[in-house]
């Protein structure tokens, strides 16, 4: 099972989009468990991600993400995936990001 973190501002604004990838990931099988939190919760989370996506808003954040997340990929989700709540294409990046 794969662990996704999905962070922006204040944790809330994800909350659709997390509903629409973990549709997109029961219909395509795979296997993962996705939650949204505050940028600010990387360090203290980022250690159980395989993956952490960052919502276009705190995208200036991936660098400082990154460096409290040694070893993790860290990706901003694009803007264009975002704004229409696309979760089969975000399932899809993270899929081959991760080499699933």
């Amino acid at each position: 099972m794969r662990n996704i973190l999905l962070l922006c501002a204040q944790g809330m604004s994800t909350g659709v989009m997390v509903q629409r990838m973990k549709e997109a990931a029961a219909k395509a099988g795979y296997d993962c468990r996705i939650s949204a939190h505050p940028v600010a919760e990387a360090k203290a989370l980022g250690s159980e991600a395989d993956m952490i996506l960052l919502g276009p808003q705190v995208r200036f954040e991936k660098d400082a993400v990154a460096a409290v997340c040694p070893g993790k990929p860290v990706q901003v989700i694009d803007p264009v995936s975002y704004g229409r709540l696309d979760g089969a294409k975000v399932i899809a990046m993270v899929k081959t990001a991760l080499g699933d």
